[in-house]
């Protein structure tokens, strides 16, 4: 299934996403965040859409500098965009602990990483995120946590909530991306869309049924207030109440 970067954006017109990156995302985007998304294309070509969006990432950083978050957390990372995102955004003492199996994709992006000078900000741990996010609670750690965000296998998002609930902080904010799943979300499961179209066939496939069941879960959550935004592939926003 080859999806353009641009693609992951859930507007459906393709002249307002263009407005929306070339006038705004784009010019403000980061050197080095232009050239981890160049060299993922180059690499991973269709399979890049796995990084985060420029508009996303864009406000991503804002929302990092508003909330003064210095310590957060990173499940999922594949080339190290959304990681550099916050590694930029956040203060020169400041620190993200990034969780992700595959090694080989963050070395794609740790050139620019480095080069951007915010290495020292990053603590990259090869392997799932469960056993260390367990580990942290089990050492004291709860509470200490800013921000949170998820852009890993979906059908873990659920799992990975309650553990985050206790890491980050009351009035701290997680971050879950592809809650929109390309706009397939919005269809029945049974709808005659994921019969006629091949894409949209395989998107349901791989994630369709965990976001929807995600995306109910979290909005009757009691524990947080949360917002589901149309920015990227959707992007919901949960602040911890209590």
């Amino acid at each position: 299934m080859a999806i353009d970067l641009k693609d992951k954006m859930i507007l459906s017109s393709p002249a307002l996403r263009e407005y929306i990156l070339e006038t705004s995302a784009y010019p403000n985007e980061h050197q080095q965040l232009k050239e981890i998304r160049d060299a993922t294309v180059d690499k991973y070509k269709h399979m890049s859409i796995m990084n985060a969006s420029a508009d996303e990432a864009q406000f991503l950083s804002l929302l990092l500098k508003l909330i003064n978050a210095k310590n957060t957390l990173e499940i999922g990372v594949f080339t190290g965009y959304s990681l550099l995102t916050t590694a930029l955004a956040l203060p020169d003492d400041g620190k993200v602990i990034a969780f992700d199996p595959d090694r080989e994709a963050y070395e794609v992006g740790l050139p620019y990483i480095k080069k951007a000078g915010v290495e020292h900000k990053i603590d990259f741990v090869q392997g799932p995120a469960m056993p260390f996010l367990n580990d942290m609670i089990t050492n004291g750690k709860e509470g200490i946590f800013d921000f949170a965000f998820v852009d890993a296998d979906k059908e873990n998002y659920i799992k990975y909530h309650e553990p985050l609930l206790k890491l980050v902080k009351v009035g701290g904010v997680i971050a879950y991306d592809n809650t929109l799943w390309f706009g397939s979300v919005a269809f029945d499961p049974n709808d005659e869309i994921f019969k006629n179209d091949p894409a949209m066939k395989l998107i349901k496939q791989i994630g369709y049924e965990e976001i929807r069941h995600l995306n109910g879960f979290l909005a009757n959550d009691p524990r947080i207030e949360s917002t589901l935004l149309s920015v990227g592939d959707g992007l919901t926003l949960c602040r911890r109440k209590y």
